[in-house]
């Protein structure tokens, strides 16, 4: 306390008021106002070496995360567990236990690239599984297609596909070339739709030389329908020695080419069409 004639005791005296205060489990403030001192440097001076009673330390809100990490660290878990399992930053987690012994690993490292290999095929199957969901969900999802919706479907195919009419090389007849079975199917289809017999349609393989000619014509001709002996000399594509060919599986079958005889008009009608089409979805834009 300041003595009456307003002076301040010695140093040593009044530091040990303050230390005895201090181990009493009084804050700073406390002492301050007990011993009447203003200066906080002078404040500080009194006490320094003596450490604040705990009821004035301000709580620290991750000591419970830091207790749990250092425990789950004891146990043998990895940085990225405890992560998983705190919901806190690795720079923490590093930061609390790093002064504990690094675990031994669990697995060896075949077991580990055990693992790793069955956790990539589990996300390859699930990654499968939705594109043959998505996929089937689009299937279903268009149903029964009406004979105008086949029109439309096969008008834009053979846009798409099949030889058109250039103002350089007149060419009004259907003529259709695809390596994809379900395509010739849905072309095939459509020509029934416009009523065009089979007499009138002209079936020929192009093909690489060093394939199968015959087995292809037998894979096409059972997909159309007839007689392998129905189909033209077959067209065969030259092997270009500076490239290297990928379709050499046994599911190689070259392109059918579908040729329909007397087709000019229906050509017109489906060239029509194609521009009726795109005027149709301008002027729904």
């Amino acid at each position: 306390m300041t003595p009456a004639n307003g002076t301040y005791p010695d140093f040593e005296d009044l530091r040990d008021q303050a230390v005895a205060l201090r181990r009493a489990g009084l804050s700073l403030r406390q002492i301050r106002d007990r011993l009447g001192v203003r200066n906080n440097d002078l404040l500080h001076r009194l006490v320094k070496g003596e450490p604040p009673p705990d009821w004035t330390k301000r709580p620290n809100a991750k000591d419970d995360l830091r207790a749990r990490a250092r425990e789950l660290r004891l146990q043998g878990m990895t940085y990225d567990r405890i992560q998983m399992e705190l919901g806190c930053s690795k720079s923490s987690i590093s930061l609390w236990v790093r002064d504990l012994p690094k675990p031994e690993p669990r697995h060896t490292d075949e077991e580990r690239l055990a693992l790793m290999n069955a956790g990539r095929e589990r996300l390859y199957a699930a990654r499968e599984e939705a594109r043959r969901e998505t996929k089937r969900s689009a299937r279903i999802a268009v149903g029964e297609l009406s004979d105008r919706e086949l029109f439309i479907a096969g008008v834009t195919l053979y846009w798409a596909e099949g030889a058109k009419d250039k103002p350089y090389q007149r060419r009004e007849c259907l003529q259709f070339i695809n390596s994809d079975p379900h395509v010739i199917t849905l072309y095939l289809r459509w020509l029934d739709l416009l009523e065009v017999p089979l007499e009138r349609m002209r079936f020929r393989l192009s093909i690489h030389e060093s394939a199968d000619v015959a087995r292809a014509e037998r894979f096409w001709a059972e997909l159309i329908g007839i007689d392998a002996s129905a189909f033209q000399k077959a067209t065969l594509k030259k092997h270009n020695p500076r490239t290297t060919r990928k379709n050499t599986a046994e599911s190689y079958r070259g392109c059918l080419v579908i040729y329909v005889t007397k087709s000019a008009d229906l050509y017109r009608r489906m060239e029509g069409a194609w521009y009726g089409i795109v005027g149709a979805a301008d002027s729904a834009t």
